[in-house]
């Protein structure tokens, strides 16, 4: 299984009917592709879009419906569109069930650094600090490394995008949750060993006895 479609198959498992969603551009835009539309799970996207179903096929696609990152998407019934600041009081008025982000760095306090790399050209901040700040809870979709170098480490080297411990970590090797006493390994993709995993993350991760295999099995 291609990696990012792994990672966006794992978090779908954490999605539950009937709530309130932001995707993050990149991998986590991937997760809505594993969710049935039935399920009455809303898609929320920062430029005031609320209902976004999924990528629409070749030849479908309407210019002025994207999601944040300009992304062609698609709308379910029942689906809105609304202005910037309504749509940012949603996210900062704790509306948001969950966010799906991506991630440069991710450390063993939880905490994130995803919005820029010093010395290299940003076009903006975007909406991660609302995000990670007033979502209940904040999910990171990202590969474990990134050429190399791993991406879990002790303490974030780039500039932080909140000071909020994030909830969970999934990547295409391990899904780690952040605690106070560190940061939990509580499962290991299909085929991917422990000490994989240990290797290519600089953090320390706490595990105890065997860690089990990704269920895959539910996702949608």
């Amino acid at each position: 299984m291609d990696p990012k479609e792994l990672i966006a198959r794992r978090v779908a498992a954490e999605i539950k009917p009937k709530t309130l969603v932001n995707l993050g551009i990149g991998i986590p835009t991937l997760v809505s592709d594993h969710l049935r539309e039935d399920l009455g799970v809303f898609f929320q996207a920062e430029n005031g879009v609320v209902g976004m179903g999924h990528r629409p096929p070749e030849g479908m696609t309407d210019r002025h419906l994207t999601d944040a990152g300009g992304a062609f998407v698609s709308a379910v019934p029942g689906a809105a569109t609304c202005d910037s600041a309504i749509s940012f009081g949603l996210i900062r008025g704790g509306h948001l069930d969950v966010t799906v982000l991506g991630a440069l760095q991710v450390d063993e306090a939880g905490q994130l650094a995803n919005w820029t790399i010093p010395g290299q050209f940003t076009p903006g901040m975007g909406g991660a600090m609302d995000l990670v700040t007033g979502a209940k809870k904040v999910i990171i979709a990202m590969r474990h490394t990134a050429k190399g170098a791993p991406k879990i480490v002790p303490v974030c080297t780039l500039p932080l995008t909140s000071q909020r411990r994030v909830d969970l970590i999934v990547t295409e090797m391990a899904v780690i949750k952040p605690c106070d006493d560190g940061l939990h390994l509580l499962e290991r993709a299909p085929n991917v060993s422990v000490d994989s995993i240990l290797a290519a993350t600089e953090a320390k991760l706490i595990y105890s006895g065997d860690v089990p295999e990704m269920d895959l099995s539910g996702s949608i």
